[in-house]
């Protein structure tokens, strides 16, 4: 065989290789940028917080940690002795101040009766009046015509005085008895006012008494659990935390080059490292925001850039929201675990 046969086969078997790598290189590119994927899957869920709102020694915790709860579950039970004292306190508070008002209503209607005798008596002294004037007028002229006694005309003068002078005291008790009312309607309004306060205190007071019951918010488990029977719970301090049952979804972190093939509702497939099933997802939403360190302010509120800048140019990652829509039997989530997600293409889309 001819040497330039020989210096042929090499240069022949270097094109073949190099086609064949360029093949398989365009179609692993095309492949991870029409159906993206990513080793960078992390399982998330909700954890709900539980914070007394009132204080005191724990006399109940009929729970366990990792152990599962339904909505509405007891989970423990702070001392409710003085919260139970503060309602029956404020209870009596609303009681004596409804009978501090009654008494207020009895005396009105007492001083009621009164302005209408005191009414009663302005009017018959005002007659009484009228009738010593129309006396006196008439013994007056006869005395002055001498068909009477100057002293029957001075007797009935002096009676009208009389009467007049009733009169006024008539009106001055008629004005004082109205005075006393509004007084006293005055006191009935502060007493309202302190009915509703009291009710208000004796409500909170019944609030409080029902915090010291904490049940579950939601379906879970319970997780890390570190507080124990006796221990003195403060208002707002951590004491139990529940894992959403019904919360869980992946967070898998895509480039952004690849963002492009990304669309809300897109069937997802995630594997999770610890179970050979698949788990079927869907796109549930792509994050619209990630941390840029060069906009970092400095204290005086200045942007604080990083002057180095390499020739390489790294994709940043960005969140991409998977939710979980079935979940094989077997598989069991745990908040923190690695998963590989696989994004496929939406049908109809090239």
């Amino acid at each position: 065989m001819p040497k330039a046969n020989f210096r042929i086969i090499p240069l022949l078997i270097t094109l073949f290789t190099t086609g064949v790598a360029v093949v398989l290189g365009w179609a692993m590119w095309d492949i991870y940028m029409g159906q993206p994927w990513t080793r960078d899957g992390t399982v998330r869920s909700y954890v709900v917080t539980m914070a007394p709102e009132i204080a005191g020694r724990i006399v109940e915790l009929p729970v366990q940690d990792n152990e599962f709860v339904h909505k509405g579950d007891l989970l423990l039970v702070i001392d409710p002795t003085d919260y139970k004292i503060a309602v029956q306190l404020a209870e009596a508070a609303v009681r004596h101040a409804q009978a501090s008002a009654e008494t207020i209503d009895a005396q009105i209607a007492v001083q009621q009766a009164q302005i209408n005798a005191s009414e009663a008596q302005v009017e018959e002294a005002q007659a009484a009046v009228t009738f010593a004037k129309e006396q006196a007028a008439r013994y007056e002229d006869l005395a002055k015509r001498e068909f009477g006694t100057l002293q029957m005309a001075q007797e009935t003068a002096s009676t009208l005085r009389k009467e007049e002078a009733a009169l006024r005291n008539s009106q001055a008790a008629f004005t004082l008895a109205q005075r006393q009312i509004a007084t006293l309607k005055a006191q009935r309004s502060s007493a309202e006012a302190t009915i509703a306060q009291t009710i208000a205190t004796r409500d909170q007071a019944k609030v409080n008494l029902g915090r010291t019951q904490i049940r579950s918010p939601a379906n879970g488990w319970i997780t890390n659990l570190r507080v124990r029977l006796g221990d003195y719970a403060t208002v707002g301090n951590s004491v139990i935390s529940i894992v959403d049952a019904d919360s869980f979804w992946v967070d898998a972190y895509f480039e952004e080059t690849q963002l492009a093939s990304i669309h809300e509702g897109a069937p997802a497939k995630v594997k999770l490292m610890s179970f050979g099933q698949i788990v079927q997802g869907e796109v549930g939403s792509v994050a619209r925001g990630i941390n840029v360190a060069n906009a970092q302010a400095n204290q005086q509120g200045l942007a604080t850039v990083n002057p180095i800048f390499t020739w390489v140019r790294l994709a940043q990652r960005v969140p991409v929201r998977i939710r979980i829509k079935k979940l094989p039997d077997g598989v069991r989530l745990v908040a923190g675990m690695t998963a590989t997600v696989e994004i496929e293409p939406r049908r109809g889309s090239d």
